[in-house]
């Protein structure tokens, strides 16, 4: 039987060389506060790529600077930011890894000064700013916000685009009945609440015709929020859209307290990847070799999203891959330890 965690993954015309995916993860280090890279993402992201890990996902990374979580997050709001965020896919790529970046927006969850913007004035939690309800006009730019963003990150060579649709951000925020009070065209139904998110897919794919994944919150953890059912109508539409891969996340649109254990969010992009027929992705305290590929041989998932665990081990794909006594090519530079 062969070992699907290191079997390679074809998307559109990109080939992952093995089916592990570091998760977007914020940083928070910007220190200048102008969302430009800087030598921590070129350390951080570049020694996964040397781990072996198949595709990179850069953090959130902001399609507005009002739309960053916090002061000292990426951003790609302006052509200015091109060169850098090049620059790591570069040493990202020279690994033998892919590059995907998550374009975000964080709406009323941002930590900034001045206005933030929200599809309702709801604050997340009495300690949170209340933000602003976007009229259309503020809609519709950032629609156009994401589209520009997706072509810089086409210039800098990106090889893969995730929409941050999940963990109350602002996409999240129009998806969900909990946040999204509207009475327009972009609420009070289902299908409303998906416009956003529909308008900006449309609006991307203009410009971007590679892998495009989108990432959800398949559990709000609220009776009146959403569940995964909601999703697998939600995965429909994203399916038609063209979309690629959903990656299946859950909770952050409002405070929840969340019952977590080892793969706690696996059944949601299980049960979504098999009503749907798409591909999705899994995420949520997979710490080991052997329970990636469980998730993989029983057709749960079709990537493995690695976040807290790389966070701990930059070389975790080694480790994989010695539990589940499978042997992976060495950096050559490290060939010598690397048994």
């Amino acid at each position: 039987m062969s070992i699907k965690l290191f079997e390679s993954y074809q998307i559109k015309n990109k080939t992952f060389k093995n089916r592990i995916v570091m998760s977007p993860m914020c940083m928070y280090s910007c220190e200048q506060e102008d969302g430009m890279v800087n030598d921590w993402h070129y350390t951080h992201y570049t020694s996964r790529a040397v781990g072996q890990v198949g595709l990179i996902m850069v953090e959130a990374t902001a399609v507005v600077p009002e739309g960053r979580i916090s002061p000292q997050d990426l951003g790609i709001w302006s052509d200015e930011h091109i060169t850098g965020l090049k620059k790591l896919t570069s040493r990202v790529k020279r690994h033998g890894t892919a590059a995907g970046i998550q374009l975000a927006h964080a709406g009323r969850k941002a930590v900034l000064e001045g206005d933030i913007l929200a599809p309702s004035a709801l604050p997340f939690d009495d300690k949170m700013k209340t933000p602003k309800e976007m009229t259309i006009e503020e809609i519709r730019k950032t629609v156009e916000a994401f589209a520009i963003a997706a072509e810089r990150a086409k210039k800098a060579d990106f090889d893969v685009i995730e929409l941050h649709a999940a963990h109350g951000y602002l996409i999240n925020e129009f998806l969900s009945p909990l946040t999204n009070h509207r009475t327009d065209d972009y609420g009070g139904t289902q299908e409303k609440r998906y416009r956003l998110l529909r308008e900006t897919i449309d609006a991307v794919r203009q410009v971007w015709d590679g892998p495009l994944f989108v990432r959800i919150s398949a559990n709000e953890y609220h009776n009146e929020g959403l569940h995964t059912k909601d999703f697998i109508q939600i995965g429909q539409w994203l399916k038609e859209q063209g979309v690629d891969l959903i990656d299946v996340s859950s909770g952050g649109v409002v405070p929840a307290s969340i019952h977590v254990y080892p793969g706690y969010q696996v059944p949601f992009a299980e049960q979504i990847r098999h009503a749907v027929k798409i591909p999705t992705g899994t995420v949520g305290l997979i710490t080991n070799g052997i329970q990636a590929e469980e998730i993989l041989q029983n057709q749960r998932a079709d990537l493995i999203f690695v976040g807290r665990a790389l966070l701990q081990n930059p070389y975790w794909a080694k480790e994989a891959a010695k539990e589940l006594n499978y042997a992976i090519k060495a950096p050559e530079q490290y060939r010598r330890g690397w048994d």
